[in-house]
């Protein structure tokens, strides 16, 4: 079973929440409010967004690529998580 089909309820309850912060957004503009506040609301979006995809990629690494808590080896085990934990920074 794929990582995303098994966690799928909670990915699309992501997504709906990015959804219904792009339709703020959307909003925003069309009531046009200051800009300051349409960046603000941008700015979630992005940090969504920016979410979802360590979450997405974070997945990936540990059910296709090496999962640092069942590998045997110790120093692919630290290159995993430390792969995981530079995703986790850059994406923030």
């Amino acid at each position: 079973m794929s990582h995303t089909i098994k966690h799928k309820s909670k990915l699309i309850g992501r997504v709906r929440r990015i959804k219904g912060q792009l339709e703020a957004v959307e909003r925003a503009l069309e009531s046009e409010i200051g800009c300051a506040d349409v960046l603000m609301l941008v700015a979630s979006v992005k940090g969504a967004i920016s979410g979802l995809t360590t979450e997405l990629l974070e997945d990936h690494i540990r059910h296709h690529v090496v999962d640092p808590a069942h590998e045997k080896d110790p120093e692919k085990a630290k290159g995993a998580a430390d792969l995981i934990d530079v995703v986790r920074t850059y994406l923030k």
